[in-house]
């Protein structure tokens, strides 16, 4: 029998996706927000696409912010950035 693949939504375009085509966002139990690349870290988590677009349209709306229920400062927003750039060269 073939492994199922898990479907999660985007928060930003709200669009279902395969889950490892999307990037984990999590705000850890310690409150620090951070890219989570292998999708272990706890806390709580929300799924963006792998996109510039995307991860704009979520600063815009606060959409990760309300998902992760914290406030997200752009210094946040640029480290995640930075990092799903650093992830997708990988």
């Amino acid at each position: 029998m073939p492994k199922k693949i898990p479907i999660r939504q985007c928060v930003a375009c709200r669009e279902h996706r395969e889950k490892p085509l999307l990037a984990r966002i999590v705000r850890t139990p310690e409150g620090t927000v951070q890219y989570d690349g292998r999708g272990k870290v706890s806390g709580r988590g929300a799924y963006i696409c792998r996109s510039r677009a995307c991860l704009e349209k979520a600063v815009k709306s606060r959409a990760l912010s309300r998902a992760l229920e914290t406030e997200i400062t752009q210094e946040i927003y640029d480290l995640l950035d930075s990092q799903m750039k650093e992830a997708e060269q990988q």
